[in-house]
């Protein structure tokens, strides 16, 4: 997905000029024409807090409407939706279940490579999250509280208490996390 050109063609659909949009999402002007340029990648909370300024969520920006006005219940592993901002350093994953936007729960397979996170600034969404780590280690700072989870441990708070995820292993980590409602 060309995330610069969606952005700009969503930023221009809601007659937005990119100094407007930048002064909603607390960014520079610059930024903004980095990234849509693709000269630069934006953070999980840079782009979540570009999609806030539209408004739209960070699903409905990656969403990929299911084909059949069947309802479906089973997916594989291709049928998910990557919905984080890839770039050339090994970003972080988020692999969504299904179209989160026809349902109340959002459900993600998150995989953090090393030094992987959600950016330096804190997130807040309406909600609740929560998940379990598969395997290897992830630092998850709310609030004031800062914790690192390994295999088996989980997590459960109010989304809209300030977030941030990050791998600070040299391994990778996976984490199954839900978000209620679908908002990120």
């Amino acid at each position: 997905m060309d995330i610069g050109k969606k952005l700009q063609a969503l930023r221009k659909a809601h007659g937005l000029s990119q100094r407007e949009l930048a002064a909603r999402a607390g960014l520079t002007n610059g930024t903004i024409s980095l990234i849509e340029q693709n000269k630069t990648s934006p953070s999980i909370a840079s782009l979540k807090s570009l999609l806030d300024a539209i408004p739209m969520s960070v699903a409905e920006f990656f969403a990929t409407l299911e084909d059949t006005d069947e309802e479906k219940f089973f997916y594989t592993t291709e049928e998910f939706t990557e919905v984080a901002p890839q770039n050339e350093h090994g970003a972080l994953s988020f692999r969504q279940l299904g179209n989160a936007m026809k349902h109340t729960l959002q459900v993600l397979d998150e995989l953090y490579p090393p030094s992987a996170d959600t950016g330096p600034a804190l997130m807040t969404h309406q909600g609740e999250e929560a998940g379990i780590v598969v395997f290897g280690e992830i630092e998850i700072t709310v609030n004031d509280q800062v914790r690192v989870l390994g295999p088996g441990e989980g997590y459960l708070f109010d989304s809209t208490l300030p977030h941030r995820f990050r791998n600070i292993s040299s391994k990778d980590c996976r984490v199954i996390s839900a978000c209620t409602p679908p908002t990120f």
